[in-house]
């Protein structure tokens, strides 16, 4: 099966002074903000790789929750950072840092990092990335 997602972008302007907005077709984003300044400085705003930080937290938390699931455990939660590094000068991004706590009930430390490092490898986004994916992982 095939799913697909729908987002999309408008741009008015140079890359530097102008301006845009990106919109999700659930409108969770409506014509949010974004620029230069929201993206290179502090603009108030969104940006590309926090989107993607966000994306990767939310997938990558499944993915485990799924891992959990399957390995025959159950979170109580799972809280995921993501840091994404662009690298302005190589015009890339060179890293994403996942940082996960979760509360997982009756799991040994080295079962539950070996699901943690199934989740960083299989989760789709983890997938689509062509940059370091590093994961720092707790049991509370």
């Amino acid at each position: 099966m095939n799913i697909k997602r729908k987002a999309s972008a408008h741009w008015e302007g140079s890359g530097k002074e102008g301006k845009g907005t990106v919109s999700t077709a659930s409108t969770v984003l409506n014509r949010t903000q974004y620029s230069f300044n929201t993206r290179f400085a502090d603009g108030v705003g969104t940006n590309p790789e926090e989107l993607i930080g966000a994306a990767h937290a939310g997938c990558f938390s499944m993915k485990l929750a799924f891992n959990l699931q399957e390995a025959g455990f159950t979170a109580d939660s799972i809280d995921t950072q993501c840091v994404i590094t662009l690298d302005s000068d190589a015009g890339r991004i060179s890293e994403s840092h996942l940082v996960v706590k979760a509360s997982v009930p009756e799991i040994d430390k080295d079962r539950f990092q070996s699901l943690v490092d199934d989740a960083k490898a299989n989760c789709p986004i983890s997938k689509l990335f062509d940059t370091k994916i590093t994961v720092e992982a707790t049991l509370s």
